[in-house]
Order: C-alpha cells, then sequence, then structure tokens
C-alpha cells in the first residue's frame, strides 16, 4: 500500500521533508496546503504534488496523512482539524506549544482511532535503534545520569519565528524538546524538574539550564541556549560504562560505547536521505498496518515530554502559557 500524504506549511522543515519522499517508495506526496493556495502550488509543483487551500485538504478524498510543519503554535488546530476530517497526523516538534494542547490532540486521535505521531526524528535514525538496543540489553549497566547540551547561536532578531513568542518561539520548544526527549528516553519521567534561564530582549528564553531529578538518586542534566555556541553532545553514563552521543547528537551520526578496560566501539549507521525519511517510513508503515501510532515514539512518550516541557516553562514564568 502506498500511504498518500499531504504538508501543512511551506516553511523550511516542510521543504526539507518534502525532498524525502523520494527516499521512501511506500509514501507518495499529493498536496500541499497553506492559507495562500498560490504559495502553496508553488511550493508543491517541483514535487509532483498540488497546492491547495487547508479547506480543501481536509474535504480532499486522496490523502490518507498529514505532515505538520506549520510555526509550534497552530500544530493543536491544524492537527486537530486533520483528525476531524479523519486522516493520521505526524506533527513536528514541538508537539504543540502547550500540555494541554498536547493532551487535546492525544485525545482526539485516540477518540478517531486515527494515526497520531510526534516527527521527533531523532528517535526513527537507525543509530538511535542501535544505541536504545546497546543501553537496554546492559552494556553500560544500569543507566545512573544523562548530561548533555544543544546550542544554537543565533543573533537576536525579533522578527525570527525563533524568537517570536507569538509562534512559539524560544529554546526550550525549539532545542527543549530535543535534550528532554532523548534522556527521559533512557531514564522515564522524572519525578522532579528545576529549570533556571536568562530571557532575550522580548522575553522569550535565551538560554536553560534543566535538571530532571529520579528516584534513587538517578539525574539529567540538560543545558540548552540560542545564546551562546557549544557542542550538542549527549553523555549516557552507567554503573559499567558510559556512551558518547558525538556531536551533533540530535542527528546521531555516531556514538562511542566505553567500558573499563575493553577497547571502546563506535558505532556509524547509515540512513537514508538527510534522515528524516526514516519517520516518514516508519508512520508509513504503521498507516499501511492499520496502526494508530508508532512504537518508536509512542504517544505516551509525547506527553510525558509535553508535561517536563511545560514545568520549565512555568518556573520560567514564560509567556508561552
Amino acid at each position: 500500500m502506498t500511504v498518500r500524504w499531504a504538508i501543512a506549511g511551506t516553511g523550511k522543515m516542510a521543504a526539507v521533508f518534502a525532498a524525502e519522499f523520494a527516499h521512501v517508495p511506500d509514501a507518495e506526496l499529493v498536496a500541499v496546503a497553506s492559507r495562500d493556495a498560490s504559495k502553496a502550488s508553488e511550493f508543491a509543483m517541483p514535487f509532483g504534488a498540488r497546492g491547495c487551500t487547508y479547506d480543501e485538504l481536509w474535504a480532499s478524498g486522496d490523502v490518507d496523512a498529514v505532515y505538520i510543519a506549520t510555526p509550534h503554535t497552530s500544530h493543536a488546530s491544524v492537527a486537530l482539524a486533520a483528525i476531524a476530517a479523519g486522516k493520521g497526523v505526524l506533527v513536528e516538534k514541538a508537539f504543540t506549544a502547550s500540555l494541554a494542547d498536547t493532551r487535546a490532540v492525544i485525545e482526539a486521535a485516540r477518540a478517531a482511532e486515527v494515526f497520531c505521531a510526534e516527527a521527533m526524528w531523532t528517535r526513527f535514525l537507525p543509530s538511535a535503534s542501535e544505541l536504545k538496543k546497546l543501553v537496554d540489553a546492559g552494556a553500560i549497566g544500569d543507566v545512573r545520569s544523562v548530561q548533555g547540551d544543544l546550542t544554537a547561536f543565533r543573533a537576536f532578531d525579533p522578527t525570527d519565528r525563533l524568537f517570536d513568542p507569538a509562534a512559539g518561539g524560544g529554546a526550550v520548544l525549539d532545542l527543549g524538546v530535543y535534550v528532554v526527549a532523548f534522556a527521559q528516553w533512557f531514564l522515564g519521567t522524572p519525578t522532579r524538574v528545576s529549570a533556571v534561564g536568562g530571557r532575550l530582549p522580548n522575553g522569550v528564553e535565551g538560554e536553560v539550564g534543566m535538571l530532571l531529578g529520579y528516584d534513587g538518586g538517578r539525574f539529567a542534566s540538560l543545558g540548552i541556549a540560542f545564546t551562546t555556541y557549544g557542542p550538542g553532545r549527549m553523555a549516557i553514563m552507567g554503573t559499567e560504562g558510559w556512551i558518547d552521543v558525538l556531536p551533533r547528537f540530535h542527528r546521531l551520526p555516531r556514538f562511542v560505547v566505553h567500558r573499563p578496560g575493553v577497547e571502546d566501539v563506535t558505532v556509524e549507521p547509515s540512513r537514508l536521505g538527510v534522515g528524516y525519511a526514516h519517520e516518514l517510513a516508519e508512520a508509513s508503515r504503521c498507516i499501511a498496518a492499520g496502526l494508530t501510532e508508532t512504537p518508536v515514539m509512542p504517544l505516551d512518550d509525547t506527553l510525558a515530554v509535553a508535561a517536563t516541557l511545560d514545568e520549565v516553562l512555568r518556573q520560567l514564568g514564560d509567556a508561552h502559557l
């Protein structure tokens, strides 16, 4: 079965994702939607798809699923409209701009029994699968902590979406979703969350430090920033060794397993395209099989990450809330 897709939005991520269809034979891009139909048509033409308005997309009978690549603050409304139209959704991260919206979308998808997933592309990479298998198999013993950072230095520009509070800008939703999702993949949902940070001139968070606490003393120490340069790496630390996930960790280009007295092992699996093809392939597989979510990024994981981000934003007194 070839799964027929539409893309909601015509920005940078939409363009990257559209190019990945060339690597997934069981997925076809048939439509691109925007508030401006002419803009959508211009975007869609190179990919052999049609452009349309959102209302035309919801009424269409030849679209099985929608990849949502609009700004964070519109993810929920677009996803809810797609679900109401009976279409599956793959929602770009951060899934929504708030915990309440995340709950609403997940509840709607489950009630409608349509596919729903967060496009946390790192999780779907072959290297991520290899990493998780090794950790779960006890390659470094019991995991006690996850420590790392993700920075993306940018000169402050209030017109840039990344700095626009009305569009869900700020370090937490753009960068924090990566580090929190990664840490919670190996440690689970924290029992305590602490956050400190600094703000940019318009009030959005520019840099944030997060400490996630767990029973038994386990923890995750995470840093994110638009205001500094940094390696963008992660370390998973266990009772019998540690794993370095080398920069930039969210792309998972390679990782190194260190164990005392044992030669280091470097793992560097191949990938399709720039990497987003893997989430497209998995979502298409699930839809073709009649599944409503993927085991790679379950909706409960999306909900747990959203809860942590919500608490971080609450502690920072963020305007998103």
